[in-house]
């Protein structure tokens, strides 16, 4: 985004914050208004972009990861235009990957793992299951589902996770370039 669209975007905000703080401050202070709002709606240009900086690009467009558990296949989009699709493991039986529309919540690069059930941690490296890269998206505050390598690519493809998406170490590399912290994630059956 141009620091020009982000300063007219901000101006646009502020513009309608001061007129709410204006006539707030003036019914408090006795004066209500009894007359109705004059209509913001022309004011506000719709080619402006959202004020969320974390998912845009320099240009504007909003990424997001659509997955399709059906197709087993994660999509990044830019705007409407596909950038790149990747085959995907999900939750098996039992442990489905959950449905929804989430966000990128945390983004590591040769992430640790710890085990659920024992409490052991596997460090980074040639037998984390984790791979070299891990996007979390969900949380429940004990457990994480998250976009992730694997040490076991021949699995890829396959319903054989506890929920999160697996990914081939290449592909989770590339796609992890092409997002940022609060991306938007759609997880669809």
């Amino acid at each position: 985004m141009s620091k020009f669209n982000l300063q007219r975007a901000i101006t646009g905000s502020l513009a309608v914050i001061a007129l709410s703080c204006s006539i707030q401050s003036s019914a408090s202070a006795g004066n209500i208004i009894r007359q109705p709002l004059p209509d913001l709606t022309a004011a506000i240009k719709p080619d402006l972009p959202s004020l969320d900086p974390a998912m845009m690009l320099e240009d504007g467009s909003v990424v997001r990861l659509v997955v399709k558990l059906g197709q087993r296949r994660v999509f990044v989009y830019q705007g409407d235009e596909l950038k790149g699709n990747f085959p995907v493991a999900v939750g098996r039986a039992g442990w489905e990957t959950p449905k929804g529309t989430f966000k990128v919540l945390n983004m590591e690069k040769n992430p640790a793992w710890k085990n659920p059930w024992t409490g052991d941690v596997i460090k980074a490296g040639r037998d984390n299951p984790m791979g070299e890269r891990a996007i979390d998206f969900w949380t429940d505050g004990r457990m994480f589902a998250a976009f992730h390598g694997t040490t076991n690519e021949s699995l890829v493809g396959q319903a054989v996770s506890h929920g999160c998406i697996r990914m081939r170490n290449a592909d989770i590399r590339i796609m992890y370039d092409m997002v940022s912290m609060g991306t938007p994630v759609i997880i669809e059956p």
